[in-house]
């Protein structure tokens, strides 16, 4: 699979019906930056990847546009489907590249999912993620990580897909079997399809869950933007603010922006970093019928 613009834009409208449905197509204003609009609201949600960076680099001007927010007395809180680490070393990533969050300032898809498991009964989990110490935050879990041992996959009660680093064909092949021949419970700690990263886009939990939904006729229960269940936890970070004052930031049409949509809130697309960077947005946004409040050339 090619990965560019194109064929992730294509890849998420595929599986539509799995995603909320948007609301009403706005047209959208524009402006250079966040600091153009502002005043309009009290606390912004920001997506990390395209929005905070591209892989492991900062976008610049950034971190200096969110100290000024805060200095304007705006709360500004990181919205993240990144699944593969705990939320604590997302703060120190953040930190290493400029960015001043602690873990208050953070909420991600995999908490969204930790909140809903704590709410269930314990089970056997099968997980894909990169390697084990990534479950230092799930202490109480019955957890096995799922490689090339298929018994892994028979033996488990369900399935957690928190992280796509080093998943293969062959492990996917795996899991599929196992499920067609018994369904269960698929949790998706990450419904991106795709991120973007310096040389291109990675594919992300959410490509191979659709998969398994099409494949194995299961609904895989995700977590984490374009899903409410990650904003709610944004908003118990906001108490007192009108979802009029809040405003979502973000690069994806099919995860920011629609989630926003879904949830209530304003939002803005960043046009030159990110899923858009070299592309054209308002293409993209009549293809879709999604559409964000704002579109922005940088946060």
């Amino acid at each position: 699979m090619s990965l560019t613009a194109e064929t992730a834009f294509l890849a998420y409208e595929a599986v539509r019906a799995r995603l909320p449905s948007p609301g009403p197509v706005p047209q959208p204003q524009r402006a250079a930056t966040l600091a153009e609009i502002s005043e309009d609201y009290d606390a912004f949600l920001l997506d990390a990847f395209g929005v905070l960076n591209i892989g492991e680099t900062a976008i610049p001007g950034t971190a200096e546009r969110i100290a000024d927010l805060r200095a304007a007395g705006k709360r500004v809180i990181v919205v993240s489907n990144a699944a593969s680490v705990p939320v604590r070393d997302l703060a120190m990533k953040y930190q290493r590249l400029g960015f001043d969050f602690d873990i208050s300032d953070i909420v991600s898809s995999r908490l969204a999912m930790l909140t809903e498991l704590a709410r269930r009964a314990p089970r056997r989990w099968g997980v894909m993620a990169g390697h084990m110490p990534e479950f230092s935050d799930l202490p109480d879990l019955d957890l096995t990580l799922l490689a090339e041992a298929q018994d892994a996959y028979d033996d488990a009660e369900g399935f957690l897909l928190i992280g796509s680093a080093g998943w293969t064909e062959d492990r996917q092949a795996r899991l599929e079997a196992s499920l067609q021949a018994r369904a269960r419970p698929v949790l998706v700690a990450n419904p991106d399809i795709v991120a973007p990263r310096e040389t291109g886009f990675s594919l992300e939990p959410g490509h191979f869950a659709h998969r398994l939904a099409d494949r194995c006729k299961i609904s895989p229960e995700f977590f984490g933007k374009p899903f409410a269940n990650v904003y709610d936890l944004a908003f118990e970070k906001l108490p007192g603010v009108a979802r009029s004052r809040i405003l979502m930031v973000g690069d994806s049409l099919h995860t920011d922006i629609l989630g926003a949509q879904a949830v209530g809130i304003a939002s803005a697309l960043v046009t030159e970093w990110g899923f858009f960077a070299g592309h054209d947005p308002d293409a993209a946004i009549v293809r879709s019928g999604i559409a964000p409040t704002y579109m922005i050339e940088r946060p």
